[in-house]
């Protein structure tokens, strides 16, 4: 994808343009288990995003958190598409009260588009989930500040997890998170042997990979808006990581179990409501990382299994 190839954004034809390239992004958010829950409807003017209730996971995510998260990544990509395309926009979430599958309206209008988010838009291709071993390195202070004004940007916060008591009690959850998860039929089909335990225990008790950094990304409070909000703010993070050539990888588990999201909360974040968490580092062999995904172009139809469709008007 090119992000630059559009008209001129004023015309017609340049904002159809931009909606257009914008939906091909969106299709290339993370989302929960690689579900890839939405559908979006593409008008001349404006672009719908939709949630695909037949996409959700009733045993981890019954009340949609996760694939509201999910839609709120995809979301993300849209505006820093369009932004790169010389769009500034109007978010309009939850627009209609009787449709709560309506996630997000999103309106090019006239004004500067966000200079921050444009520069994220070419990292949409690159960005992947990187499970590979992490070497032993800290996020730079210049890094991590830049990463709590971008998640504060979303209306969220973001704090560093560091202290050995905390990042115990995670691998604690963490494994307590796993065994309540694993009877789950579809996780049984998705099996965790590709994926390292970030939270092995050394001898000390205390992780053996403390030398990652584990960012927690929270909202004030817990509604679809800020599962939404939520979702944008990691996207946020996921692409400014690959910008500054960090890998990243979601840790879910804890998240997907209530008793152990609320014992997070409790711990940790009294104030707030934890969303998701990243594993951030550096892989121990750089050289080797995945071969890039080959573009997917959605723009004239849905996926061959039906994810991620787009719709036009």
């Amino acid at each position: 994808m090119d992000v630059h190839r559009s008209p001129a954004p004023g015309s017609a034809a340049g904002v159809r343009q931009a909606l257009a390239d914008a939906a091909e992004a969106a299709a290339r958010a993370p989302s929960v288990q690689d579900t890839r829950p939405w559908t979006l409807v593409v008008h001349p003017d404006r672009l719908e995003l939709l949630a695909d209730r037949s996409r959700q996971l009733p045993a981890t995510d019954p009340e949609g958190r996760e694939l509201l998260v999910s839609l709120g990544a995809a979301l993300l990509n849209v505006r820093a598409f369009l932004a790169a395309a010389g769009c500034a926009v109007e978010v309009d979430r939850f627009p209609d009260r009787g449709d709560p599958d309506l996630v997000a309206v999103v309106r090019p209008v006239r004004g500067d588009p966000d200079p921050d988010l444009a520069r994220l838009a070419d990292a949409v291709p690159r960005r992947h989930s990187e499970r590979r071993p992490y070497r032993a390195e800290r996020l730079p202070a210049d890094l991590l500040a830049q990463l709590t004004a971008a998640a504060a940007a979303e209306d969220t916060q973001l704090r560093a997890v560091v202290s050995d008591a905390v990042l115990r009690l995670l691998g604690r959850l963490t494994h307590q998170a796993d065994a309540v998860l694993t009877p789950d039929p579809y996780r049984a089909d998705r099996p965790r042997r590709w994926t390292p335990d970030p939270f092995r225990p050394g001898r000390s008790g205390v992780p053996a990979s403390t030398g990652e950094t584990f960012l927690l990304l929270t909202s004030r409070r817990d509604d679809p808006v800020a599962w939404v909000r939520a979702g944008e703010a990691l996207e946020r993070l996921l692409l400014l990581l690959t910008v500054r050539g960090w890998a990243a990888s979601p840790v879910t588990q804890v998240m997907e179990v209530p008793a152990t999201r609320d014992h997070l909360r409790a711990a940790l974040t009294a104030d707030a409501h934890p969303q998701t968490m990243l594993r951030v580092g550096h892989v121990h062999e750089p050289g080797r990382a995945p071969a890039p995904q080959p573009p997917r172009d959605v723009r004239h139809g849905p996926l061959p299994d039906g994810r991620g469709g787009t719709r036009w008007t």
